[in-house]
């Protein structure tokens, strides 16, 4: 009979750390995202998010199961939307589109320093596995943030990218438009549990991310000048 032992050693672990090397950038990226949400609604008038706890760095208040379980396996998901009481913001068409960027730059902007950092710390921890392990994490979260940016600036409800376009839109259409949100995360959980978004939103991110890639051979290049 084999061992408890022989039975442990002979499991597959690659599975479990590549799911941990996902969890923890993507947990970074949503919080971001859904706090600089929360702050520029504050900003702009409405408290809602603040009272309800929400402007905060705590992973765990952002979560939402199904949104990580997504991000994990197809690198495209969400995370549980931050409050917003649009009759709270002074301007509430424009001050909600202004809420709904906030969160796709935010992840652009934490892409470029995590792709810099990534430069920077690429000399020093390339030859150590520890290292490896923090280059991998900075460059798992580099992609993952520049995939929650694309994927939020699709303009299908409940996504950032909606509420920009919606904004566009008369006050009777984007009312009317509202009314019907959850049937619109329905069609969009579909689309992308069944991979018919894949392909379009892994060629866009891969086509960002080499755009913001200078931004690591900046890190790089400075980083050989203190080596130098």
């Amino acid at each position: 009979m084999v061992s408890f032992a022989e039975i442990w050693r002979g499991l597959d672990w690659s599975i479990l750390t590549d799911a941990l090397l996902r969890a923890v950038p993507a947990l970074l990226c949503i919080t971001l995202h859904e706090l600089c949400h929360g702050l520029v609604a504050y900003k702009l008038g409405d408290d809602t998010a603040k009272r309800a706890g929400r402007l905060t760095l705590n992973p765990l208040k952002h979560i939402d199961l199904i949104g990580l379980v997504m991000m994990l396996v197809f690198r495209f998901g969400w995370a549980k939307p931050v409050p917003v009481d649009m009759r709270r913001l002074r301007h509430p068409k424009r001050d909600m589109a202004l809420v709904a960027l906030a969160g796709p730059v935010s992840n652009l902007l934490l892409s470029i320093v995590l792709l810099f950092l990534y430069g920077v710390l690429y000399i020093p921890l390339m030859s150590g596995k520890v290292g490896e392990v923090v280059l991998e994490l900075l460059m798992t979260g580099g992609y993952l943030s520049c995939a929650l940016a694309v994927f939020n600036m699709i303009p299908i409800p409940p996504l950032d990218g909606s509420k920009v376009l919606f904004s566009f839109f008369r006050d009777e259409t984007y009312r009317k438009i509202l009314r019907y949100e959850r049937y619109f995360m329905i069609l969009l959980l579909v689309l992308v549990a069944t991979r018919v978004l894949t392909g379009v939103l892994s060629t866009a991110t891969g086509w960002l991310v080499d755009r913001l890639w200078v931004f690591a051979e900046w890190g790089f290049a400075l980083a050989l000048k203190f080596v130098g």
